[in-house]
């Protein structure tokens, strides 16, 4: 263990419910909040929401990543890093760097791209229904007959499928390092 001095108890307990935050987070709106809330809502209200809160979301993985960054850091000094905790170091930087791509790049063009597609629905009576399977055939045609449709359809289905995997991707770091976290409860 790498230590320039121990941590606090307090520490501690403040370490672990950021990371539970930030995890508990990650958990609930990637994977539940989405489920429920498409079989609820019409398609334009579902974006609508995203839209609003994707952005406070990947702010607080953000904070969250940041903060168990800096209290590890603070603690294991990269001197003194025995292999584990270099990659569990690696993998909190890299949740901190998936976290600011979503929150700086993918998410803002995401919605853009997103707002554009329903500025061109709501021009051909779409968008209304409930369920993002309903009316397939309608926005497939709607696709073919408008090159501006099609190609923002392109624009956000790629920034929405990177923003996914930044976000499955960080999901998966700070889920290991719940893990390593777990594993070392005496330490940080």
């Amino acid at each position: 263990m790498a230590t320039e001095g121990e941590p606090t108890d307090l520490v501690k307990v403040l370490h672990l419910l950021v990371m539970s935050f930030g995890w508990g987070t990650q958990v609930w709106v990637s994977f539940i909040a989405g489920f429920v809330l498409v079989s609820q809502v019409t398609r334009h209200t579902f974006g609508e929401v995203q839209s609003k809160l994707f952005p406070v979301y990947f702010y607080c993985l953000l904070g969250s990543n940041l903060v168990s960054l800096a209290v590890f850091a603070v603690y294991h000094p990269r001197e003194l890093l025995d292999w584990h905790e270099a990659v569990q170091m690696s993998l909190y930087f890299a949740a901190v760097v998936l976290a600011a791509l979503n929150a700086q790049w993918f998410g803002p063009a995401v919605t853009d791209a997103m707002l554009a597609l329903h500025e061109v629905e709501r021009e051909h009576g779409l968008g209304g229904t409930v369920g993002m399977r309903s009316g397939r055939e309608a926005y497939a045609k709607l696709r073919e007959q408008d090159p501006k449709y099609k190609a923002n359809a392109a624009t956000f289905g790629r920034y929405h499928g990177l923003s996914n995997l930044c976000n499955l991707l960080g999901f998966i770091c700070t889920t290991t390092n719940m893990v390593y976290a777990g594993m070392n409860l005496s330490t940080i």
